[in-house]
């Protein structure tokens, strides 16, 4: 197959989730209980690794999961058909993200990169290393306003465009945002060079 029908089978893929999603929405707003069910079912795995990867820490994912999932029960009867309901469940998703980091104090865990980026434990070499948890734990140095953009775009796979109407701001702004994040992965993960082949 080649590269152009590979990617006009993804987006036929993306539109027909897409449309899926619509269909969901607008039964449930009809009175059909069992297509929210569905709509969590599909939706709730990126969601906890959203909030997973935002938070770094596995221990509340399941209760803000939850308190995501109630607050679209809630509002689902509001969404406007104009975007993807992906943009708008992650918008509210990054939302609850915030809410904790504001309630529980905790912004000051990511700390600013300039500040760590020469210290011994990010030179630290290890034999037999976990390179996915290397990796998460070089994202969850990150401060969030790199973080979050970086992780909708690289993992998840958001347009720049999607991105920027989920965080309310400009598209060159994501850009800009996603290119120092990864220009400081990549200090954070010079010591293990050899190991991921950057």
């Amino acid at each position: 197959m080649s590269e152009e029908n590979e990617k006009f089978e993804e987006k036929s893929n993306a539109q027909l989730s897409d449309e899926e999603d619509y269909r969901l929405i607008e039964e449930f707003n009809s009175g059909n209980e069992g297509s929210y069910s569905k709509l969590v079912h599909k939706h709730k795995d990126k969601v906890r690794n959203l909030i997973f990867l935002t938070l770094g820490d596995a221990e509340f994912v399941d209760d803000i999961s939850q308190d995501v999932f109630i607050s679209i029960y809630h509002k689902l009867d509001t969404f406007r058909f104009e975007s993807k309901f992906t943009t708008w469940l992650y918008r509210i998703t990054v939302n609850k993200c915030r809410d904790y980091l504001r309630k529980k104090k905790v912004r000051s865990i990511f700390v600013p990169l300039e500040n760590q980026e020469h210290s011994a434990t990010t030179r630290i070499r290890v034999e037999g290393i976990d390179i996915p948890q290397l990796v998460r734990k070089a994202i969850n140095k990150l401060p969030d306003k790199l973080k979050i953009p970086l992780m909708l775009r690289d993992i998840d796979g958001f347009s720049y465009k999607e991105i920027a109407e989920q965080l309310n701001c400009e598209v060159g702004t994501v850009k800009s945002r996603i290119f120092r994040a990864r220009e400081s992965l990549k200090i954070i993960l010079e010591p293990y060079q050899k190991e991921l082949n950057m």
